[in-house]
């Protein structure tokens, strides 16, 4: 599991305490955590253990994904695509460009700028629809379905190892 440097601890503990701030001022106040007399919180169960270790996890699998894929492209609407291309393909079903725009809530224009970019990144590849030749299928390249794999791998070792942590 990666460790944390003290500056990344201090800056979650920033984020944290931001997010608690901003929860008491819309009067969802999380309880202060109970802590022992070296500041240490206590109660691993408290609705504040469990949302300090779902946001831990949210760090971790977005570090995950930036080093498993090299790239701060695939982020919002683009990984929206590669979710809902991958999860496509696990259904055997083929999807068009309209349909990844439509499902990452951006325009067509946008959409295929960014198909474009899953293109170059040698993760997705186009092609014409037999059946409605006006249609493109956009489907994942090989290597777009095997990094996608190992990279759910990764974050299952991470989750299993975050529960093991929190228990």
């Amino acid at each position: 599991m990666q460790q944390f440097s003290n500056q990344e601890v201090a800056e979650l503990k920033s984020r944290i305490d931001e997010i608690h701030e901003l929860l008491a001022g819309r009067g969802g106040e999380l309880p202060a955590p109970p802590t022992d007399r070296s500041g240490n919180k206590g109660n691993e169960g408290s609705p504040q253990a469990v949302l300090l270790n779902q946001l831990s996890l949210s760090i971790q699998i977005r570090r995950i994904r930036r080093n498993h894929f090299g790239s701060a492209e695939l982020a919002g609407p683009i990984w929206d695509m590669m979710l809902d291309l991958m999860l496509a393909e696990s259904h055997d079903r083929a999807l068009s460009a309209s349909d990844l725009a439509t499902g990452a809530g951006v325009p067509l224009s946008s959409g295929l700028r960014m198909i474009s970019t899953l293109e170059r990144l040698g993760l997705a590849q186009r092609s014409i629809d037999e059946r409605d030749r006006r249609r493109t299928i956009v489907r994942l390249t090989g290597n777009g379905t095997e990094r996608m794999a190992s990279y759910f791998e990764k974050i299952g070792v991470a989750s299993q190892n975050n529960h093991m942590l929190a228990a």
